[in-house]
């Protein structure tokens, strides 16, 4: 499959489906606390997704059991949303789609719950920079190799290692289009800066880096979908949804 460049109606409603996204996000993460469960985000998405007509793009995918992904403290992706007990001092990674008249939106936060550590703040705010480098370095006539190297830099540069096996990719009516948007050169694509495919106007990308206070190297949990850390060490995630214009990329899933 090619990369699909799209229209402006199109991106119209990739617009609608990623505002949608992060409103509900925002409920979310907004609801979380100590004590409760990671199932109760779940139920609260699902509740406000059916608010804005719209119908959360995980559930059923490739036989995902929820509406969304929850990712505690040394879980990077994946996490199934269940009844563990969220802890004062965990940081949470939520990882969120809708669906919107066919078009799709998807993103990522992490917070904390109550008080963290300065270890794990640091750690959150320089993945949610290494996305915003990324966005940045995403402009036409660039190389997608370019969104690679720069959120590999900015996050190696603060001390931290990128997930390579996961990575970001092309989205519109399918969850995952082509092409895959790796957070580092050292992937298995192998993207350099200055190589892989020109940008486009037109082109819609989710970028989300994974970053790690550890090692970048992961481990899947028994379950066959949670993806951790392999030595234990935190992780956080951030993603945007972006459509590719003549001048700053403009973000689709900003509330």
């Amino acid at each position: 499959m090619g990369i699909i460049i799209k229209s402006d109606e199109e991106i119209a409603l990739m617009r609608k489906a990623g505002k949608i996204t992060a409103k509900v996000l925002n409920v979310v993460t907004a609801s979380v606390r100590a004590g409760m469960r990671t199932e109760e985000l779940d139920a609260i998405a699902e509740k406000e997704t059916k608010r804005y007509g719209a119908k959360p793009s995980f559930k059923g995918y490739r036989g995902y059991p929820a509406n969304l992904c929850v990712s505690v403290n040394d879980e990077i992706v994946h996490g199934i949303p269940d009844k563990r007990i969220l802890k004062e001092g965990d940081i949470v990674s939520i990882d969120f789609g809708v669906i919107y008249k066919g078009f799709q939106g998807d993103c990522a936060r992490t917070v904390g719950v109550g008080v963290i550590s300065s270890e794990a703040r640091r750690l959150m705010e320089t993945t949610a920079g290494a996305l915003k480098a990324g966005i940045a370095a995403a402009r036409a006539g660039a190389r997608l190799g370019d969104i690679s190297a720069t959120i590999e830099e900015y996050a190696e540069s603060c001390g931290y290692s990128v997930v390579r096996e996961y990575t970001g990719h092309g989205i519109g009516r399918q969850m995952h289009e082509d092409p895959q948007v790796p957070n580092s050169t050292k992937s298995v694509l192998g993207l350099m800066k200055g190589t892989g495919p020109v940008l486009r106007k037109g082109m819609t990308l989710a970028l989300e880096p994974m970053v790690n206070i550890g090692g970048w190297e992961t481990k899947l949990d028994d379950n066959m979908w949670t993806v951790r850390t392999r030595d234990g060490s935190l992780s956080a995630h951030f993603e945007d949804t972006i459509a590719i214009t003549d001048g700053e990329p403009e973000v689709l899933t900003s509330a």
